[in-house]
């Protein structure tokens, strides 16, 4: 169901608004995990669990699943395809194990938020592994970036077998 340029312009546009969204909201969650860890004062770890968890439910993950849902619209409406190409098809997975992994881990972040409100005192455990948690979801989300940008050549099976030039560059297929 190929789209026209218009409204495939308007479905890239929101994929990368969604991507970008993303990318800077797991930044804005590491802010205050770094701040808590060299803080003592029981406020500042409790307002950063705060602030993570809120930031995870209401920014984080509405941009992964509007990332991964718009990501494959716009590759099921264009020449890419979602199968076609190996860069393609590893920013799906990639997408699809970060959006996974990130929805399977917000839950202990609302609890350590929970139990830091509760505690008189500094409630620093987990700080240390959310830094790491969000150090690596950073990563996977910079190489889904790279994937997009430098499009490495190379089809699938899938994409050899499918009608369309094989031999064009990345840049012309998507025109």
């Amino acid at each position: 169901m190929p789209l026209q340029p218009g409204a495939r312009k308007l479905v890239l546009t929101a994929h990368v608004t969604a991507s970008v969204g993303w990318l800077g909201a797991v930044l804005a969650y590491l802010a205050p995990a770094v701040a808590a860890l060299s803080s003592d004062d029981a406020r500042t770890v409790d307002g950063a669990w705060t602030a993570m968890e809120r930031t995870g439910w209401y920014v984080i993950v509405p941009m992964a699943v509007a990332s991964l849902v718009i990501g494959i619209v716009n590759a099921l409406a264009t020449p890419w395809g979602l199968f076609r190409h190996y860069w393609v098809l590893a920013k799906l997975v990639l997408t699809v194990v970060a959006t996974a992994v990130l929805l399977l881990h917000m839950p202990s972040v609302s609890d350590f938020a929970r139990q830091a409100a509760a505690a008189e005192a500094p409630h620093i455990d987990g700080l240390a592994g959310e830094v790491l948690h969000a150090g690596g979801g950073l990563a996977v989300l910079l190489a889904a970036t790279v994937l997009s940008i430098y499009k490495p050549r190379g089809r699938t099976p899938f994409g050899r077998d499918h009608n369309g030039p094989v031999g064009r560059r990345s840049d012309e297929v998507a025109r």
